[in-house]
């Protein structure tokens, strides 16, 4: 009785661990199931082909016998015509057992061709069968990782929750803070480039007037402009637009 008991934990241990391998990954296992029928089929069909070569062996028979039949017939007609019908019952004799084995013949190729016939029917089954299941395979390998892919996506779904409470959440606060930063350091750059505007304008006016100078003390020299309307010039531009007006007046 405790032996029993012990080999009834036993197989139920053993049987727990096959469920497990069965169910870990089951397109594998079809997969298995699929290419052991697969290879039953293949033994099968050679078996077939071997028995298709008996039913050709007995159909040779069954030819031969009539060939020995129509043979013996022409004899016999032979012998009857030349008055011998003492050879013609003998060979008579010989066809009643040419009949008689040609009959039996018939007989075995008639089971013969049934069998084959039902078996080439059984294995054409199976072979359809089989590619049903290849596509089943095929299908179900497919909407399994569909599934899976869906599952883990509803996963991350949940996962991806950006409230501050969670770790995205404070990611996001500090990237939040950093580019905050980054745009601060721009604002301060861009403030800082218009100090000292007002000194280069300034330096570029000074330069621009010292240039004009040198320019008309280069015209004196060469004699492009007198001196005296060089001080009119000077004169005219330091009284402004509106003392110009009045000295053209006058």
């Amino acid at each position: 009785m405790i032996v029993g008991k012990f080999w009834r934990a036993f197989r139920a241990q053993v049987n727990k661990i096959a469920n497990f391998f069965w169910t870990a990954d089951p397109i594998a296992q079809m997969q298995y199931e699929y290419d052991s029928a697969v290879e039953q089929l293949k033994t099968g069909r050679e078996g077939l082909e071997q028995y298709r070569g008996l039913v050709e062996r007995v159909s040779r028979q069954v030819s031969g016998n009539q060939q020995q039949i129509s043979m013996l017939e022409a004899k016999i007609k032979s012998y009857l015509q030349a008055g011998d019908r003492e050879y013609a019952a003998k060979f008579a004799l010989d066809l009643q057992k040419a009949k008689q084995q040609l009959s039996e013949n018939e007989g075995q190729l008639k089971m013969h061709e049934t069998a084959y016939n039902n078996n080439v029917t059984k294995i054409k089954h199976a072979t359809q069968k089989l590619g049903d299941v290849k596509q089943k395979i095929t299908k179900y390998d497919a909407e399994l990782k569909m599934s899976r892919a869906e599952a883990e996506m509803a996963k991350l779904a949940t996962s991806f929750d950006f409230n501050v409470t969670t770790d995205f959440g404070q990611i996001e606060d500090v990237i939040q803070d950093k580019i905050g930063l980054n745009r601060a350091k721009a604002r301060v750059a861009a403030d800082l480039s218009t100090e000292g505007l007002a000194d280069i304008e300034h330096e570029q006016s000074m330069e621009k007037v010292l240039a004009d100078q040198a320019l008309r003390d280069f015209e004196v020299q060469m004699g492009m402009v007198a001196p005296e309307t060089q001080k009119v010039t000077e004169a005219a531009k330091d009284l402004g637009p509106a003392a110009k007006t009045k000295v053209a007046e006058s």
